[in-house]
């Protein structure tokens, strides 16, 4: 079997039939098990890069389950059977899987606990990681909406499986809520497409949508059930329990998940729509975007709980990305071609900013582990000198502070840059608030950092030995924080404006790659 011909398949199989796999193996040996989560993780993030350059050097690939052969079209211009999809947005959204799927498993593997459910921790990782990727590769909303349960289920059983605790249950029921309220808002849009146009393909339906009263209901309910799951105020508030209460390991893999619905949003809006509405559309995604960034940061202030501080700091980055991308579906289809720019540099601002907010949230919620190892606390007022036993921790904390807050040279500020560029172009005001937001978050983990790492030392609860797989992990996003802010033109040429632009522009050739001529 040639595997280059089924990598959209196996990036998703592996992970999810290793999850299956998983708990059987732990029951023969707990070494085979690690292994079998490394043999897996590695696979599938090879499958994942493999899938990038096929799609970045030869454009849209279309895989057809059942076919003849994998590249087959749709049978007479209608689509009968099921199909992976991935253009430039797809692959991208595949190397942020990648990224913070194999980071957080190499974590996941020492830093959590035998006796306080790790085999099941790591099945759960591996079936939201293949949920993710499903959701980023299909081609149809049944499987779409099939993927985006299948998240649900994995993340909130990661949240909440530690019962043993009273936050993390509370937790996980709050994230079920509203995971349980979208999926039922895009069901129904699902159904309404569906009764009116006898098909679920996104291609086929995108060719045959129109501006009926239906198609606009089905839109709206997938934006709210979308925007619930990326947490955008002001239907975030599970989102900070969730990432707060979290492991380490999880909580980026979480954010990850919650970018997996601002892809869904943005595939929706360009792909399926092809921006039919998109001024009003994108009038109220900037409006919520900022609105997400000045909440958030404003809660950011008033925690001391170190985890909860950081998931409102996630939070926030969320606003960046709506924002951006906002900016661009306002400006979609405008007349004057300097509008047009604007709107193209926002949104691929914002797509950028989903890789960096994954590269330093994830360090940042990784360090949390790490104190959390050494002093068994996150509390801030009960914290401090832990410079001196976690040196290393301390500089990559510093590290994703000053990313997250957007300082030069490092990546939070090249992404942060294209979206205040473009937002002030279409209102000055935009681009002040989001700049003063960053400001103030700058403050509230320059804080942080002096309330955990400075000060005289302190007696550690646990152990400051920080082991080989954490470090890798912490390691492998710091590289990336550093490496995307000091050459940014390299990332955005060859990664983020094929992404972008597969958005923008691509809706023609998704459709004519997927139906034929």
């Amino acid at each position: 079997m040639n595997l280059a011909t089924h990598v959209p398949i196996l990036a998703i199989a592996v992970p999810l039939l290793g999850a299956f796999a998983l708990p059987l193996l732990a029951k023969v040996h707990r070494s085979l098990r690690d292994l079998w989560v490394l043999l897996v993780g590695a696979f599938t993030v090879a499958m994942l890069v493999l899938l990038a350059v096929q799609v970045f050097t030869g454009g849209i690939l279309v895989y057809t389950l059942g076919a003849g052969t994998p590249g087959d079209t749709v049978p007479e211009g209608f689509p009968i059977r099921i199909m992976l999809v991935v253009d430039g947005m797809g692959a991208f959204m595949g190397l942020i899987a990648a990224l913070v799927g194999i980071a957080g498993l190499a974590y996941a593997l020492q830093y959590l606990e035998e006796e306080k459910g790790k085999t099941l921790a790591l099945t759960l990782m591996l079936l939201l990681w293949a949920g993710m990727l499903g959701l980023k590769l299909t081609g149809d909303l049944f499987n779409f909406f099939v993927f985006f349960e299948i998240t649900s289920v994995a993340a909130c059983g990661l949240i909440g499986y530690r019962v043993w605790e009273s936050r993390p249950p509370e937790a996980a029921f709050k994230t079920m809520v509203m995971y349980t309220l979208g999926g039922l808002l895009i069901l129904l849009a699902v159904g309404i497409l569906y009764g009116e146009y006898g098909a679920l393909n996104l291609a086929y339906l995108s060719a045959q949508i129109g501006q009926g009263p239906l198609d606009q209901i089905a839109l709206g309910l997938l934006l709210g059930g979308l925007l619930m799951k990326a947490g955008s105020v002001p239907m975030h508030m599970w989102a900070p329990d969730a990432y707060g209460e979290a492991d380490p390991s999880t909580a980026i893999v979480l954010v990850a998940n919650t970018q997996a619905a601002l892809y869904g949003l943005f595939r929706i809006v360009f792909t399926l729509y092809g921006g039919a509405g998109s001024p009003a559309v994108g009038g109220l995604v900037t409006a919520l975007g900022a609105l997400t960034v000045i909440v958030a940061v404003l809660m950011a202030v008033l925690q001391t709980d170190l985890g909860r501080l950081i998931a409102y700091g996630a939070v926030s980055q969320i606003g960046y990305m709506l924002l951006g991308a906002g900016v661009g579906m306002a400006t979609l289809g405008a007349a004057a071609g300097g509008e047009a720019g604007f709107g193209l540099v926002a949104l691929q601002g914002g797509v950028f900013h989903m890789m960096n907010d994954a590269a330093c949230i994830g360090l940042l919620f990784l360090c949390v582990g790490a104190v959390v190892r050494a002093t068994g606390a996150r509390d801030l007022r009960a914290l401090g000198g832990l410079g001196h036993s976690l040196p290393g921790v301390s500089g990559l904390f510093l590290l994703g502070s000053l990313a997250l807050a957007g300082i030069p040279p490092l990546n939070g500020f090249a992404s942060k840059l294209m979206i205040y560029q473009a937002a002030f172009r279409l209102s000055p005001i935009l681009t002040a608030l989001a700049v003063l937001a960053s400001i103030l978050l700058l403050a509230v983990f320059v804080r942080a950092f002096q309330g955990v790492f400075l000060g005289p030392r302190r007696p550690l609860g646990g152990t400051a030995a920080v082991p080989t797989g954490m470090w890798l992990a912490m390691g492998l996003l710091a590289v990336v924080v550093v490496a995307f802010g000091l050459v940014p033109d390299l990332m955005v040429r060859h990664v983020v404006a094929p992404a972008a632009e597969a958005l923008w522009t691509g809706r023609e050739a998704y459709l004519v790659a997927v139906l034929g001529g």
